[in-house]
């Protein structure tokens, strides 16, 4: 049906395509279609059984996971109190899921204040600079709260000695480098990353794309797979991207 009402519309110079809105902030990058799905195949190809979620919000990354089909285990890390209640309730729906005590995740272990934004996405460590709150309004902060702060490499450790193969997702708005500060007594034991990264200066001191994949290569990490991020909707023009890095073994 769809077929032959499309060869009647192009005999008048009209042609039916699939409307891809500009992707918004939150967006969640995992292609959802189980059979062709580029993550979940570099999963199976690097025998992931563990995926640490730094950064998980609500639990949108893990619940599309879960999804599109993966069975290993997921621990997922979340410092604000309002986010941390909904991620409880979202892993209750899956047993491979683990929800680690509130926290942030660091360079250091310390108590430190996260700002919270409009649409709780958006919090971060860091000030948020106006370039970000210019293309997303609802990102700009709204408040504050105290939270422990943990290295990775000590909040994961109990984790990561009962697996074969790790894989880390971080998504923490500008943090990122020190996330891997904090990690750099396990980084040996993880075969692949997802991290946002961001082509302009969002937050005040937050690491960028060109950077942090310089480190990355230097680490050992190759990028196997990008996925278009938050977008300006203004312009059209991507702000941030999920990168997907792994230990090169082909």
């Amino acid at each position: 049906m769809k077929t032959a009402l499309r060869k009647i519309l192009r005999n008048f110079g009209i042609d039916i395509v699939r409307y891809s809105p500009v992707p918004a902030e939150g967006h969640i990058s995992i292609d959802s279609h189980r059979k062709n799905s580029s993550f979940l195949k570099l999963l199976h190809l690097y025998e992931i059984d563990l995926v640490l979620d730094v950064g998980a919000n609500n639990g949108q990354f893990a619940s599309k996971l879960f999804k599109i089909g993966y069975v290993g285990k997921i621990v997922s890390f979340e410092p604000l109190s309002s986010a941390y209640e909904k991620l409880l309730e979202a892993s209750r729906l899956h047993p491979n899921w683990e929800i680690a005590p509130r926290c942030a995740i660091g360079d250091k272990n310390t108590e430190i204040e996260i700002n919270i934004s409009n649409n709780s996405e958006s919090s971060s460590l860091l000030p948020i600079l106006s370039a970000h709150v210019d293309a997303a309004p609802s990102s700009v902060y709204i408040g504050s709260e105290k939270v422990k702060m943990l290295k990775l490499s000590e909040a994961a450790d109990s984790y990561m000695k009962k697996s074969q193969a790790t894989f880390l997702k971080i998504d923490v708005q500008g943090f990122e480098d020190k996330v891997l500060e904090g990690a750099a007594e396990i980084l040996t034991n993880i075969k692949g990353m997802q991290l946002e990264l961001s082509f302009i200066p969002l937050y005040e001191g937050g690491i960028l794309f060109e950077e942090m994949c310089n480190k990355l290569k230097k680490m050992g990490f190759e990028i196997y797979y990008i996925s278009p991020g938050f977008s300006d909707p203004r312009t059209g023009r991507m702000l941030q991207a999920d990168r997907i890095f792994f230990r090169n073994k082909l």
